[in-house]
């Protein structure tokens, strides 16, 4: 982030270093299950052909050595996946969520904001870690099929994502050398 002021006419440019930020996620929700009959001549009621919802998106942190500062993150406070589909008749279940990847430094620390755990250290290019997990997707009514019950009309919610809000601090080594 750069840092234009005048003093006398003249413009002076200064660029800010950022090491620490604080950031929202917030992971996809699952997608609801589907309460759908068919319509067949010798089937009670039709039978059930309800689909299940879809897998919620997760937020995924990867370590880049490219990248030296947190200067992109501020930018975007909040950041959130893909929420997966519902389901839908005939069977067909909804589509997962797409997975959101967010790339950071390499030698950043991740702590949760509320209790100032550590959730992980990022030591090594290309480390990969799942920070919040999506949702699971709910069971159409296709699922609860019994001998007793040949027609149910229940399904289920989707689950809900995890939301965190992130403290992100880089570890900065400074590099001295002696003339």
């Amino acid at each position: 982030m750069f840092r234009i002021w005048k003093y006398s006419n003249k413009q002076y440019v200064t660029m800010r270093f950022v090491d620490e930020t604080v950031i929202h996620v917030k992971a996809g929700n699952g997608g609801h299950g589907c309460i759908a009959f068919l319509r067949e001549k010798f089937r009670p009621q039709g039978g059930p052909c309800g689909g299940d919802g879809g897998k919620g998106g997760d937020i995924i942190f990867v370590s880049d050595d490219q990248m030296s500062t947190l200067q992109d993150l501020p930018k975007n406070h909040h950041y959130k996946a893909g929420r997966g589909e519902h389901g839908k008749g005939k069977n067909c279940h909804g589509k997962n969520g797409t997975n959101l990847i967010i790339k950071i430094p390499t030698g950043t620390i991740v702590r949760d904001s509320k209790t100032k755990y550590i959730i992980h250290d990022f030591k090594k290019n290309g480390d990969e870690f799942t920070i919040a997990k999506g949702g699971n997707g709910g069971f159409g009514n296709a699922r609860f099929k019994t001998k007793n019950n040949v027609a149910p009309k229940i399904a289920n919610d989707g689950s809900f994502g995890q939301e965190l809000t992130l403290d992100l601090e880089l570890k900065v080594l400074a590099d001295v050398g002696l003339v």
